[in-house]
């Protein structure tokens, strides 16, 4: 099958590797380069750099509804366009150009976690299982048909880099054995229930600001759910602090307020939430390097009584 890629990050290069060995992928498409670094230095998303290894054409438009990209795409004559994390949304001229359609790797288990970030908001929301939808692209956000599904266990230990490392491998897979079925003639469309759809919006860094006045688990969830990127964060004497990893605490604060540092202990410092009080395990200063909280606090004084922000 002649094959357009579409695809930006990480996540999706398995899914170009994994097309790759049954399929004729003529085309990429991929977001345009981004300046990295303190030099500023152009580089080129993982997908981009995927395929160059391979010797696949790669084209990077800003705007992929612009008529002159269409027509540039329609002269690749792809039998389908295959689409993982790609970044833009694609113009009905695009979705109708292929003789069997535009197919996307979505992850989350449709209708739930419509949107940019389903992974992320799955562990946000204490999911305990996730997976992978493929589907047919239709206009509206990831409201199209749903072809097959695969799940994929959240354990209590996962993080949003364990499941994206999990999910684009069963992303990748799903994806072959969609277009298996699609070349057999046994693929069956279901639509969506949209009125059970939820949404998984953007994350921002406001997202992960911690809200110590929530219950321990939540917050647990969160800095999961934002590590290793953007992190969630705390206010500490006017600096932002990082947080990757805490663990419930049976130090008892009663009297204390939500966010106070309650206890600087061995391993950590003590916080005290919603329903009781979480150990801080590892953190991020300003302009420091991720580390072990019992190591941040051999150089660091933390200080008891300090309400965080």
């Amino acid at each position: 099958m002649r094959v357009i890629f579409m695809g930006t990050p990480d996540f999706a290069v398995p899914s170009l590797e994994a097309l790759l060995t049954q399929h004729e992928v003529v085309l990429v498409v991929t977001q345009p380069d981004k300046p990295k670094g303190r030099g500023k230095k152009m580089v080129p998303t993982p997908v981009k750099a995927c395929a160059l290894e391979h010797g696949i054409p790669v084209l990077q438009p800003e705007k992929v509804k612009e008529p002159e990209f269409v027509e540039q795409l329609r002269s690749y004559e792809p039998d389908l366009i295959a689409v993982t994390a790609f970044g833009q949304i694609l113009s009905e001229p695009i979705l109708e150009m292929p003789k069997y359609g535009c197919i996307n790797v979505h992850g989350s288990l449709l209708p739930k976690y419509r949107g940019a970030a389903p992974m992320q908001w799955s562990i946000i929301d204490g999911e305990k299982v996730t997976g992978i939808t493929t589907m047919y692209m239709a206009k509206g956000l990831d409201s199209g048909d749903m072809l097959l599904k695969a799940e994929v266990e959240i354990t209590d230990e996962d993080t949003f880099a364990t499941i994206h490392d999990k999910m684009a491998v069963t992303g990748a897979n799903l994806l072959l054995d969609t277009l298996d079925q699609l070349e057999a003639g046994t693929l069956e469309r279901i639509p969506q229930d949209h009125d059970a759809a939820t949404y998984a919006p953007m994350i921002t860094k406001e997202t992960g600001h911690i809200d110590w006045s929530k219950n321990r688990q939540d917050i647990i969830n969160l800095i999961r759910g934002l590590n290793p990127v953007p992190a969630a964060y705390t206010i500490y004497e006017e600096e932002v602090l990082k947080i990757f990893g805490a663990a419930l605490s049976d130090v008892q604060a009663d009297s204390a307020a939500n966010g106070e540092i309650v206890a600087v202990v061995k391993k950590g410092f003590v916080v005290k939430c919603g329903d009781g009080c979480l150990l801080i395990t590892e953190v991020q200063a300003r302009g420091g390097k991720r580390m072990m909280t019992d190591a941040y606090l051999r150089g660091h004084a933390m200080k008891e009584g300090i309400l965080l922000q």
